[in-house]
């Protein structure tokens, strides 16, 4: 690859990673570790897994991901597609998840995961299934608040979405001490 498309693609992975730079400590470590579960890259309790509870909360989350194949084949061809209702509750259910959990800044981080979970097919339905999830009882009434007020209004009523694939995809980096 030479030329424009090789400077498109370095344009797009800088732009990525200034994008999840921009995201807390919390939500890039988040990130880190579901691409670890929901892409099976590296065992993500040996990485992860600081003591029991998050140990506990990974395995959860491996059990939860296990419908991330399903959920990328019944990913609808247009919103009046068959099989939506299943499709919209599997990805509420794993969005859900993931926002229970607090790590998850807000929309901007949710979506950058899922893009890279589900693909870039998936980008018309992450507004709803961020709202959707946000708006559960589960998810505290203060912190539904504050995940509500991330959704920008060009996100969430987008005339249409790219569907160039995401190229940065974060992992772990162990640190080296001095």
């Amino acid at each position: 690859m030479t030329g424009p498309s090789r400077s498109g693609c370095a344009t797009q992975i800088l732009s990525e990673m200034r994008e999840f730079a921009g995201f807390t400590a919390g939500a890039q470590r988040y990130i880190r570790r579901s691409l670890d579960v929901g892409l099976l890259r590296e065992d993500a309790f040996r990485l992860w897994a600081r003591d029991a509870a998050e140990t506990a909360s990974i395995r959860t989350q491996y059990l939860v991901y296990e419908e991330l194949d399903q959920v990328r084949a019944m990913l609808p061809e247009g919103p009046a597609a068959a099989g939506l209702e299943t499709f919209v509750g599997k990805l509420l259910r794993l969005a859900a998840f993931d926002l229970g959990q607090n790590y998850l800044c807000g929309f901007p981080a949710f979506r950058f995961l899922y893009e890279r979970l589900l693909g870039p097919d998936v980008r018309p339905w992450l507004p709803a299934a961020f709202c959707g999830a946000a708006a559960l009882p589960q998810i505290a009434p203060a912190r539904r608040r504050v995940l509500l007020q991330t959704i920008s209004e060009a996100a969430a009523t987008a005339p249409g979405w790219s569907s160039r694939p995401p190229r940065f995809f974060p992992e772990f980096v162990e640190l080296e001490v001095a």
